[in-house]
């Protein structure tokens, strides 16, 4: 038998705003696989941000080695890889609809409402984007035109029954696209305020990758007009000082 690394195997028991992110982030970036040769049942997450691995490592409670390698999947990019030995973990997460292969073919979850913005956040760091377009005015100065925040999945069906979800929070102009050998649910500047409102509202700073967070924090700053007292305590809460 390998070495049996030390590991939370009841995290994934009981919800939790921890627990709801690394499911999340698992259904974006993670995968479940019964393998002969690996001696057992094991579940491996992937990210190109060392930071969100490590998060989700000290979370879980593992003492699991990070493997660090360059992904085919990133045009060579290096990626850092978490690999975890488990059949409880294994079993718990296959009882939250994961299953081996998933990509194409996953459904959205039955999330609490308590726990869908902590869920949503974990999938954004994982398979989410946000960007802004902006340029420049015949003056020379800066135009903001909008702000966009994109959902990934090879599953049509899981981004569907997301937008669903979402609508009960008051997103209701989110669209399905096909690009690349995969699907995207776009949502539009007003959408994305609410987002960011949902899945930021209540958390702890480097509680999720900043990066994207920051690009939010970005665009409030050059639109300081939409920017409500909800926004203002979110922005306030993760002051990196």
């Amino acid at each position: 038998m390998g070495i049996k690394y030390k590991v939370n195997e009841s995290f994934f028991e009981k919800w939790s705003p921890n627990m709801a992110y690394v499911l999340g982030y698992i259904y974006a970036d993670g995968s479940l696989n019964d393998s002969p040769y690996m001696r057992g049942k094991y579940i491996q997450i992937t990210s190109i941000d060392e930071d969100s691995i490590q998060r989700i490592k000290g979370w879980l409670n593992s003492e699991h080695k990070i493997i660090k390698k360059k992904s085919n999947f990133t045009g060579g990019k290096i990626c850092f890889v978490l690999r975890i030995v488990s059949h409880k973990i294994y079993n718990d997460l296959f009882k939250l609809g994961l299953y081996p292969n998933k990509s194409l073919t996953i459904n959205f979850p039955k999330v609490p409402k308590k726990y869908l913005g902590h869920f949503i956040r974990g999938y954004f760091d994982g398979d989410g984007c946000i960007y802004f377009e902006k340029s420049k005015g015949k003056m020379n100065q800066l135009i903001i035109k909008r702000i966009r925040t994109i959902f990934t999945s090879g599953s049509k069906k899981f981004l569907e029954n997301m937008s669903i979800f979402l609508q009960t929070k008051g997103l209701r102009n989110g669209k399905i696209y096909y690009n690349k050998r995969a699907f995207q649910l776009k949502y539009p500047t007003s959408d994305s305020i609410k987002i960011f409102k949902l899945i930021y509202k209540g958390t702890s700073i480097n509680s999720f990758f900043m990066r994207k967070f920051n690009i939010f924090k970005d665009y409030f700053e050059l639109r300081p007009q939409v920017v409500d007292l909800t926004i203002r305590r979110i922005l306030a809460d993760h002051v990196v000082k």
